[in-house]
């Protein structure tokens, strides 16, 4: 895949996704008013929402660059994606949709969004381990079950093995 066309589809599924999931859901949920709460979590939610997006876009630059795709199941990347926040953990993505959603549930004191966190927590890690973890066994054999052996899946490590 050419690279002009693997950056337009990863910011298409950007916002169909992420931007859904961690933005759009969360608005309809909330409307993203402020309740009453403690303001030291309400630092922590800003932290956490900050988080996410710091892994998040990387993540997806590197689909681009890394492995020549997208990650759409649509148009998947034809190299595995092994570098940059994928060195700590193999699903980044998820993990930090799901920082952003539990940040903006302390960012404005709307508990609710911790539940629907957890329920996107569960989601994507269903997809992960009975669609992804076999398509890319599938797709790159060896090399995948090399990289899942090295790295976890869902709680980064503190540092490179």
């Amino acid at each position: 895949m050419r690279t002009s066309a693997a950056a337009a589809g990863t910011s298409l599924f950007f916002v169909l996704a992420p931007g859904v999931v961690a933005g759009l859901v969360p608005w309809w949920l909330t409307g993203w008013q402020f309740e009453p709460f403690w303001p030291a979590l309400r630092v922590l939610g800003v932290m956490l929402v900050l988080a996410g997006a710091t892994v998040i876009v990387p993540a997806f630059v590197r689909f681009v660059r890394e492995g020549r795709g997208t990650p759409a199941p649509a148009a998947p990347p034809v190299r595995l994606v092994v570098g940059g926040f994928y060195k700590y953990v193999r699903n980044p993505m998820y993990v930090a949709v799901v920082l952003a959603i539990a940040g903006q549930a302390l960012l404005f004191g709307q508990l609710g969004l911790l539940g629907y966190a957890a329920l996107v927590a569960l989601v994507t890690w269903l997809f992960a381990r009975f669609y992804e973890e076999p398509a890319l066994r599938r797709t790159f054999g060896k090399e995948y079950d090399d990289y899942r052996r090295a790295v976890p899946g869902w709680i980064p490590r503190l540092r490179r093995g």
